[in-house]
């Protein structure tokens, strides 16, 4: 019976935890980061950063509905973009070394990661591994380009927590969470380490770069 806002969480609809996002029911509510075709989205950032990108690799974690509803997206996509897709797993801790050595040997022309706790929490450690391996990165949070990925495309975590803080308001007034619609993003930046961009050999083209909402150099 107590009301719970979620904040800038994956599927939730995916995982059981409300009936759908229009009319959650219940008593959870708040907002997710996944956005409208923004796996599409991310995709053609990618292929417009980098022309020559085919094969890619996500890191992508099994337990989390969210990562699984990505990778689906992933499998429906990729083929309008003549690109290939290898999904590599990371349950555990354990499996990150397994992982980034299947990467090494099998080497992607780019990876996507997900913004997966258990991910974040070892996101420094496959940072350093596309940097020494020259792999470009495609993240969804910025502050994983801040600590030298490539890029990332997603929406601000900023403003979704800013969000989230409506939602309590409304609920502390009287407002019932499974009445209030779970919202989604309404707007996406994108973030590239240009600094990065040269350290792996990638020449990122004008247009993108103009197009760019934060350039780290």
């Amino acid at each position: 019976s107590i009301p719970i806002v979620v904040i800038a969480v994956g599927d939730l609809a995916a995982a059981g935890l409300v009936a759908d996002f229009a009319h959650p029911g219940g008593n959870t509510t708040g907002n997710t980061i996944l956005g409208p075709d923004v796996v599409t989205k991310r995709l053609q950032v990618l292929r417009d950063a980098i022309p020559t990108v085919s094969r890619l690799t996500l890191l992508w974690n099994p337990n989390n509905v969210s990562s699984g509803a990505m990778l689906d997206e992933l499998w429906r996509t990729t083929p309008f973009f003549g690109m290939s897709l290898t999904p590599l797993e990371a349950r555990t801790a354990d499996d990150f070394p397994k992982a980034l050595a299947a990467m090494a040997s099998n080497r992607p022309d780019a990876v996507l990661m997900t913004n997966d706790s258990l991910h974040q929490m070892h996101i420094a450690e496959v940072i350093d591994f596309l940097l020494k391996n020259r792999i470009p990165g495609m993240f969804q949070l910025r502050r994983n380009v801040v600590d030298g990925g490539l890029m990332s495309y997603g929406t601000s975590l900023p403003d979704l927590f800013r969000r989230g803080a409506r939602y309590v308001d409304k609920i502390l007034h009287g407002a019932r969470p499974g009445e209030l619609p779970i919202e989604q993003p309404v707007s996406f930046g994108l973030v590239i380490n240009l600094k990065t961009a040269r350290a792996i050999g990638v020449d990122i083209p004008a247009t993108v770069l103009a197009r760019a909402d934060e350039v780290i150099e």
